[in-house]
This record gives structure tokens, sequence and C-alpha cells, in this order.
């Protein structure tokens, strides 16, 4: 109403895991905010909630004294005790077949839980767990309201599916009468609510490739395919689409011969019925034998049926094979990613009739709400465009962003501003709006004194604006919104810059709670964390991340100076998890630490080592870029993978709540790209060392594949092949940072004419010796030598023996390896391996296996193409 989101529509399509039907349908009022419009305040506490009194008067401190509740008093060990005992009456309601006070119990858990959460007790591992606890009574619950409607005979009625209409067969028949000759542009809008911002690219580029799939295989000659979008809707543009398919001749078999022909070779009523299906006379008959059996063809052409046709009869199936990280349903039991409202279908200036998620196609588009062009009459395809520009929408996606960038560039320069443009912000926004608006906003200087990071976060999280900084960098206190379509700007800003100012109110509230207490504080506050339930708190959590990173450190190489500066980071990582501000503001954990840090003394380079643990939080995060942080951030990941997997908490392929994929993913990018040649299974033993419960030698192996699995896709991703990847981890996978530098290496190397040749000659031993009675103590004799080549094969073996070490690079292996060429291929030619005398047959089978043996440690060469 304001520029301000006042409603809300929740769907729910199942209660309890029960399927919904219909789907129901919850709407949410913003009341203070509609208040603060029609009374003109800019604030929820002024408010007149009557005559001579405020909302303010009435509720504040209500609201001062339950916040302090929540978010300091609030007894962790009580409330916990409490979700159990509500977790158990609920149970024992349901065995006693009381589905509505078994319910009301699972609300007071669900209060429970949210008061923990508030206190920051429950940690991301343990989230969980506490919501399938909840979800578990609410299926139960759920399960036997059902099952008490069906013994009362459902006396409020059975909702039955509602009848879709479709078009009758006269209305398409007389939709192909005014099908024009030739090529005409075709258009297809698929009009939805509100789409979220990711589902639009990603929907308009699965709509291009299956819109094309559709017109190739129908036989529909076109010319440019172009999709985009908006938040409410999908459009494909076709250029050129022909009015008809290509004819297309084709060859059609028929029954064998034996039966389309009688004894005397005359055509049988199978041959006849064969040839009037096709509409092809009897003498275009001819044979073939296929297999074993000889069967009659001929050559049909296909008829050439006209594009609306074809189009209202696939386009239905085409729209199913769209995809959304989350679907759902609402009146049909089609499932897309938001209820399609509407859908334009235009070749040419006929509508192309179709029926989808029950909506009927047509040649009606709607525009912005409350204006004008809410409702749109598309005369013909090729107006479209001209159609949604009259009615202000824009429908490509670089044209809304440009816009955006231009007038929110324009609008800064009266302040000397700069537009702090995340492209991932400006990506989200771009696809909130129809038709951009962006206006410029104040907030008080006095919320300047909160952290820089904390102010940009609640600005671009929360409310999608874009920060403005000065040349310098110094954060100003304006804004940029992004309205959508024609605005009241004194009114929308006004209503964006209420919305904001209640924000930083919160966040100066959380800032204020944590800097009455020195950053050391935090630290044992970490007890009211849970980690998980058989790790401990967030506190025995980094109590073992401080006794691993001296190892970790050692084994890195770290100086005493910078080894002191990680211990002294360890005893305050992950403290500021218990802050009020990153408690409200998880995405700030780090970068408060940090800050908090500086503001109590503390060094830069410790405050720099608690903000870089965090790191990477998601995928193409920047990596931490000191020491301390590197060693930090491993170790972190260490006892989180080897915790996690001695808790049974492994990641099953669908589902995995804990995030390990993540972490581990984190851990192979920190050991990779921050050079730290770790020996991975060592340092899982570190971690499995510390942790509160033994860990058997096999969850450790488990933790080892689960990493290296990481670290494959990872080079894979990076453009190695496959085999080459395996190839090296197959030695390598321990020494993960190794591993990489040797798969890139391999990589170049197989595109050379070196490898080939070493692959093929330790391929010759390598198959020779597999499968025989030669164990890896049986030594060559080098009396048993008959040949000069067994003495020269022998010779260049033990010069390389000294030469060749697990540790080497790959390069230098394949260059040493070079020397076995000429001694090896010598040797095949005049030696033969299996005579009859044992002595001399084990001693070249030695002499063989040795050689089989020198890239043990490095590569793998029977994995890799020409072994």
């Amino acid at each position: 109403m304001d520029g301000m989101e006042i409603t809300q529509f929740t769907y729910f399509q199942q209660a309890g895991s029960l399927p919904l039907t219909p789907v129901s349908v919850e709407i949410t009022y913003g009341l203070e905010r509609i208040l603060m419009l029609l009374q003109g305040v800019d604030h929820f506490k002024k408010i007149r909630y009557a005559d001579g009194i405020t909302y303010g008067e009435l509720f504040l401190e209500n609201e001062k004294e339950m916040s302090a509740y929540y978010l300091e008093h609030a007894g962790v060990d009580h409330i916990h005790k409490h979700f159990d005992l509500f977790e158990a009456e609920s149970r024992r309601l349901l065995d006693l077949g009381l589905a509505i006070p078994a319910y009301d119990q699972l609300l007071k858990t669900s209060h429970a839980f949210n008061v923990l959460d508030a206190r920051g007790f429950v940690g991301v591992t343990e989230r969980a767990r506490y919501f399938g606890r909840m979800r578990s009574l609410a299926r139960q619950c759920a399960q036997l309201w059902l099952k008490t409607r069906e013994s009362l005979g459902h006396p409020l009625g059975v909702a039955s599916q509602p009848d879709h209409l479709g078009f009758r067969k006269e209305d398409i028949e007389e939709l192909k009468k005014k099908v024009s000759v030739g090529p005409r542009t075709f258009i297809l809008e698929i009009g939805t609510e509100e789409l979220p911002p990711s589902d639009v690219l990603n929907a308009c580029s699965q709509l291009k490739d299956l819109v094309k799939q559709l017109l190739g295989k129908q036989r529909l000659n076109y010319g440019d395919v172009r999709t985009c979008g908006t938040p409410r809707r999908l459009v494909v543009h076709v250029d050129n689409l022909c009015d008809k398919q290509v004819a297309n001749q084709v060859e059609v078999r028929g029954p064998p011969a034996s039966k389309a022909f009688d004894e005397e070779g005359n055509p049988t009523k199978a041959a006849e019925g064969f040839c009037r299906k096709n509409g092809v006379p009897l003498s275009s008959l001819y044979r073939r034998v296929e297999g074993k059996t000889e069967y009659v063809y001929v050559r049909a052409v296909e008829p050439s049926r006209l594009a609306l046709e074809v189009l209202s009869e696939e386009l239905p199936s085409a729209l199913a094979k769209i995809s959304f990280p989350k679907s759902m349903r609402w009146n049909s039991e089609v499932i897309f990613s938001r209820p399609i409202r509407w859908i334009l279908a235009l070749h040419g200036d006929v509508v192309v009739p179709f029926i989808y998620a029950g909506v009927l196609s047509g040649d009606v588009s709607h525009g912005l709400r409350n204006t004008p062009s809410a409702t749109i009459k598309v005369g013909s395809a090729e107006s479209y465009k001209d159609v949604m520009q009259s009615a202000g929408i824009a429908i490509d996606v670089e044209q809304r962003k440009k816009t955006i960038l231009e007038k929110s560039t324009s609008i800064v320069e009266s302040i000397s501003g700069s537009v702090v443009m995340q492209s991932g912000l400006l990506d989200e926004v771009v696809n909130l709006v129809e038709a951009p608006h962006p206006i410029l906003g104040k907030f008080s200087e006095s919320f300047l004194e909160l952290p820089k990071e904390l102010l940009i976060m609640v600005m671009q999280k929360h409310q999608k604006y874009f920060a403005i900084t000065n040349q310098d960098g110094k954060l100003l206190p304006y804004f940029i919104a992004v309205a959508n379509g024609a605005i009241d700007e004194t009114v929308v800003r006004k209503g964006n810059e209420a919305v904001l100012r209640a924000r930083y109110e919160d966040a100066k509230f959380f800032y204020e709670l944590d800097t009455s207490k020195r950053f050391l504080e935090f630290r044992n506050q970490l007890k009211g964390i849970l980690f998980h339930e058989k790790l401990g708190t967030m506190l025995d959590k980094m109590t073992r991340v401080q006794s691993l990173v001296t190892e970790v450190g050692l084994l890195l190489g770290l100086t005493e100076d910078m080894l002191q500066v990680v211990q002294d980071a360890a005893s305050l990582a992950m403290s500021d998890l218990s802050s009020a501000v990153v408690t409200e503001f998880t995405s700030l954990a780090g970068i408060m630490g940090r800050h908090y840090a500086l503001r109590d003394g503390y060094s830069e380079q410790i405050a720099e080592a608690l903000f870089e643990i965090t790191l990477p939080r998601f995928s193409g995060d920047i990596l931490p870029k000191t020491d301390a942080g590197a060693v930090l951030a491993i170790a972190d990941r260490l006892d989180s993978l080897v915790g996690l997997f001695a808790a049974g908490c492994q990641p099953s392929s669908a589902n995995d709540p804990f995030g390990l994929r993540r972490i581990s993913y984190g851990l192979v990018q920190l050991l990779v790209e921050t050079n730290s040649n770790l020996e991975l299974r060592h340092a899982l033993e570190l971690a499995a060392a510390v942790q509160p419960m033994k860990v058997e030698s096999q969850t450790i192996s488990d933790v080892h594949q689960f990493v290296t699995r990481r670290l494959e896709q990872l080079l894979i991703d990076q453009g190695i092949s496959p085999e080459v990847v395996r190839s090296v981890l197959a030695e390598r996978s321990n020494w993960p940072c190794l591993a990489t530098k040797s798969a890139h290496k391999m990589k170049a190397l197989s595109e050379g004419e070196l490898l080939p040749k070493i692959i093929e000659a330790y391929s010759r031993p390598t198959r020779i010796v597999r499968g025989k009675d030669v164990t890896d103590d049986l030594e060559v004799d080098e009396s048993a030598f008959e040949t000069k080549e067994e003495r020269a094969l022998w010779s260049t073996f033990t010069s390389l023996r000294s030469k060749i070490h697990p540790d080497m690079q790959v390069d230098d292996f394949v260059e040493a390896s070079a020397d076995l060429l000429q001694p090896l291929e010598d040797f095949f030619n005049h030696v033969f391996v299996m005579v009859e005398d044992e002595r001399i047959r084990k001693n070249r089978l030695a002499l063989l296996r040795k050689v089989s043996d020198l890239p043990k440690g490095i590569v793998d060469l029977s994995i890799l193409p020409g072994f």
C-alpha cells in the first residue's frame, strides 16, 4: 500500500504430511503498517490505539520485557525440559486417541522451540532433530484426526475435484479456419503469482529448450526463439513460425509378406488395410528381409497438420516438464513454482487453444495490479511487445537491470554517493519487479554508529535495498529501494524509511546488548548452544577445535609465533554465535566476531582469524588469506565431519540435514586453494582423538572416502577428465593438495606425446604379473638372468628406484619413466617370461612386478585409456 508488503498468502498443501484437497490458504495482514499509513505516523509506537492512548504506551513495555526474556533470561534448561514434557504428553494423548489435546501439546513444543531458538540454544546441527521430532507429532496428530473424521462419517462433507472445462471441438475447428497462410510470430505467456527470483531465469531457460525440442520434433519450421520473464510471467517468443508442418516421407513397415500375400501372390485383406491406412495404392508395396522375416513396406507421406493444431496438443505436456527446486500444487494435480493464473497463447492473431493446470489459454494478459492496464487484450503475437511496453511492463531482464542501474546511478549523484551494487542482490531485485522504479530513501545518521556490515546486511537481506557509500567507501545514511510501477514517491519513500528504521532499531538494540559485555564473556555462553546431542554444546566443540589447531598447525609447518596467534584465536573462535546480533542475523557470524574482537583491543591477526574460520560459507565464497584463519577453518571442519559421522549423521543420497557435503567441500577447497599440504587420514585421526566418544577406524575411513568424493567432484568441475582424476586419487587421495597439483599436471601431460607411451610401457608388465603368484617380498636374483635384455631392464630399474618416490611430482615421474621405454621394448621383443624353469620364470615375474610397482603412490596408470 505504501510500497511495503502488507499482505502475505501462505498456501498449505499438506497438514501433518497429509495432502490437503483443496489446498488451503492463509492471508496474513500487516495491520500496524496499514494503521501507520492511514494515521500518517512514522513509528508503530505513535499509532493511536484509542483516544489519548498510543500503541507504544499500551504495548511497548510488554515488548521490552518479553524481548529481555526471550533474548537474555529464558532458562534454557527449564525450557528444554518443557519441550520434552510437552512432547511426552502429546504422545500419551495420541495413545489415548485424543487428537486435539495432543495437537495442543504439539503447539506448546513449537513455542518452547521458538524460545530455545531465540536464546541461541539450537545449533545448526540440532535444528533438524527438533524439526524431526515436531513433524513426527504433527503427522501422528493429523493421521489420528483423519481417522476420527472418518469414524464420524465426515459430517462437514468431502471435497470433490473441480471439473476443468476445455475447448470444444467445434471451437477448435473455428480457430483453425482463421489461421493465415505463411509464417507468423508465436507468443506463449504463462501468467503466475509472484515467482521466486531464481525460478524466473531457471524456468525461462528450460522453456526455451522445451519449445525448440517440440517444434523440431513436430516438423514446424521457425526462426529465432527467445524467452524472457518477470515475477508474474514466463514468455516464449518464436519468430516466423510456419503455419503448418513440413511434409515428410517415411518408410512404414507392414505385416510379414506371408500375411500380406496369399499362395498365389495376390494381396490379402491385411495388405489392403495396411495400404488404406497409409493412403497409398497396393502397387506401392515392396518387400525387404529384416532378421529372419520378410516384411512388406510402403513409402508414405506424413500429413502436414496446422501448427495451431499441433501446439494445442503438445504444449501441455511440454509445460509439464518444467521443473523447480520447490514446487506446489493449488487447484489441480499440476505442480508449478507458483499458481498459474492465466495463459496467453497466440500464433499470429489466432489463439492456440489448450488447457493447463485448469486454465484455458486465450488472448488476455495482465499488467500491474491497481492500474488501468490490469487486464490487457493482445490483438496479435506481433504486437505483444508493444502492448506490454504500453502497459509499463519491462518483460526483458536486461532491460530492467539497465533501468535500475542507470536510474540508481543518476539518483545518487545528487548526494555525491556511489551505489553498492552487489551482483547477487541486483539479480534478485531485477526479478522482483516488472516495472522498476528506483527511489532514494534516508535513515537517521545516528544508526551509522552501528557496524557497516550490520547496516548493509539488514538493507540487503531483509529489505532488498542498495546501500550507498561516499568516494572513500564510508557508508552514507541513504539507500536505494526499487518500487514496482508508477508510484507516489513521497508516500512510498516514507513507507520504506519507516520499515528500515524499525529494522535498524532492532539491530541497535541487539548491538547495544552485546557491547554492554566484553567479547571474552561470550565464550562461556557457548555452553547454552547445543551442537549435537552426542557431541555436546558449541563450547564443547570449540574446546575440541582449540586442542586440535596446534596439531594441525604443526603439520602445516606454522612458526611458533603464528601458532600462538592460532591458539589465541581458537580460544575466542565462534564466541559471537552467542551474541544477540548473530542470534538474530546468523549470516553475520564471524563478521561480528572480528568486529567485537577489534573493539575490545585484540590484534588484527586474531580478529581476522575469527572471521576466516567461517570461510568458505558457500560455493564460490572467498577463502582465508591468513595462515591462522586457514588452520582454524580446517580444524573446525575436521571436527564437524568426524564428530557427526561418529554420531551417525551421515547424509543419504536425498537428504543432508547437517550440511556435511557443504562442510566437506569447504574442507577440500581450504586444503587445495590455500596450498595446505595436509595428510588427510592423519588429520582425521587427530580429530577423532578429541571426540567425546570412541571413533572406529571404519568411521574414519568413511569420512576419508566422503571427502575424497568431494575432491573428485571439485577436480572434474575444473575441467579434468574423470579418468585422470581417478587415476591420481587412487594413489594420492590422502594428500588433497598434492593430488590436485598432480591432476592438473596429468591433464597437461595427456595432451602431449610422452604420456601415452609411458602408459603403454607400464601396461605390459602389469598385465603379465596380474593374477600370477608373485608376492611383494619376492626378490630379484641377478644371478638368474640369462639375457642382456634382463640385465639392461634391471639396471634401468635400479637406477630409477632411487629417483622415483611417492612424494615426487607426477611430471617428473613421467619424464623419469621415459628411461624405461627402450629397455622394456627390448625385453619383450627378446625375452619369454613364462618359461618352464620355475626359478627363471619367477625371477622374470619378480622383475616385472618391481617395474609395474614404480607408479605406486604417484598415479594409477591402469585407470587411464590405452592401458
